[in-house]
């Protein structure tokens, strides 16, 4: 019996947008303006449109504009910044780059996400921001919530929107959310530049700061006068016209991956073992990954195992383990299992199915048929 592939994830380029791309090269190649050019200021110029603020800043990689961002915003050595434990090592790594004090989280089991109950419970008075991690490129349904309790105790309010290129909750864009946005455009994401990053922000202060700083400090691009310590943070030209072209794709990739997941919802929702995340009406998700929940007591590693074998690969759960968990929190915060259970109980439980852009209703099919035969042997 001939067993079908079907891939976690897949890049996806238009053979018009390849060719328009390599026009692109040509013409930066010869120009011999690779960074910080022409490229950028349209790709910044026009993902600030999507995201609807007046700044976006583009960077060498999400983790990039994480740190940029923290330092932009003038905190100070010590302060808190909470961090949702089901994230990408990242998030916190960054803030103790800047000498700040990540302090974990739990998450909603609905939604995956920090919600406005665990950010109440973990504030003190050297809590000065709350990064939102808008997970598997679902925006977190709760920042509103979340919003209001930073406005009221000054807090700023960040977001880790490196799962969520042009997903939205009520017809506004992640990035538009709070103090500023930080996107990655990492091979795997929904929309990618190679390596790349972005920050948005209507904080004109965080931008002009942020600009600075990506390029190693200088006050312009063509000063070789350093006005604070930067790094080498620069997004190059051949990036930015890999960026522009999948930024002009993104509605057409977002619709592609909102067809597969509603039939995934549909499929699943007739299983007993393998649940779904509810559908919040109010968010249009990215799909950047489509993660179920198993049944407690199913096998996870089994689960997968058997996928495999029937030729379907599962993408990286978002997250397992969860921060508190890794080797390097637990040796400095001294974190432990029991610490955040609702993350510890669902990340263990989650299974992310194949979602591709360019993913056919056959290859879906294909994947619930065997999501339903194993999960009713196991």
């Amino acid at each position: 019996m001939t067993i079908r592939r079907i891939p976690a994830v897949k890049l996806y380029f238009s053979r018009e947008d390849l060719e328009q791309i390599k026009t692109d090269v040509e013409g930066i190649l010869t120009s011999g303006m690779l960074t910080l050019g022409e490229y950028t200021r349209r790709f910044e110029h026009e993902f600030a449109k999507l995201c609807g603020v007046r700044n976006a800043i583009a960077v060498n990689s999400g983790t990039s504009a994480l740190e940029i961002v923290l330092r932009a915003a003038g905190l100070k050595n010590e302060d808190e910044v909470l961090v949702p434990t089901n994230t990408f090592t990242a998030t916190a790594a960054t803030a103790i780059f800047v000498g700040l004090r990540p302090i974990f989280t739990d998450i909603s089991s609905e939604t995956l996400c920090i919600d406005a109950e665990n950010v109440q419970r973990h504030l003190t008075n050297k809590t000065k921001a709350v990064f939102v991690v808008h997970i598997g490129g679902l925006v977190c349904p709760d920042i509103d919530n979340i919003g209001r309790i930073c406005r009221e105790k000054q807090i700023l309010l960040f977001e880790d929107a490196a799962h969520a290129q042009g997903s939205t909750i009520d017809e506004r864009h992640a990035g538009s959310l709070g103090d500023a946005g930080c996107f990655s455009f990492y091979p795997t994401k929904v929309m990618t530049t190679g390596e790349g990053g972005m920050i948005t922000t209507d904080d004109d202060e965080i931008d002009k700061k942020a600009r600075v700083l990506r390029d190693q400090g200088k006050e312009s691009f063509h000063s070789s006068m350093i006005v604070r310590l930067g790094y080498n943070w620069r997004m190059t030209e051949i990036s930015a016209a890999i960026g522009l072209a999948q930024l002009r794709r993104l509605p057409e990739i977002i619709e592609k991956r909102n067809k597969i997941a509603m039939y995934y919802d549909r499929q699943l929702s007739k299983l007993n073992r393998i649940r779904p995340l509810k559908n919040n009406r109010r968010v249009v998700s990215n799909y950047y990954k489509y993660p179920a929940l198993l049944e407690i007591g199913l096998d996870r590693d089994k689960f997968k195992q058997e996928l495999a074998e029937k030729g379907i690969a599962c993408g990286g759960e978002v997250y397992w383990p969860p921060l508190h968990l890794q080797p390097i929190y637990r040796d400095l915060f001294n974190t432990r299992e029991g610490d955040f259970p609702v993350a510890e109980d669902v990340c263990k439980r989650m299974v992310c199915l194949p979602m591709f852009s360019q993913m056919t209703q056959d290859e879906a099919q294909y994947v619930v048929e065997k999501v339903t035969e194993v999960s009713q042997s196991l």
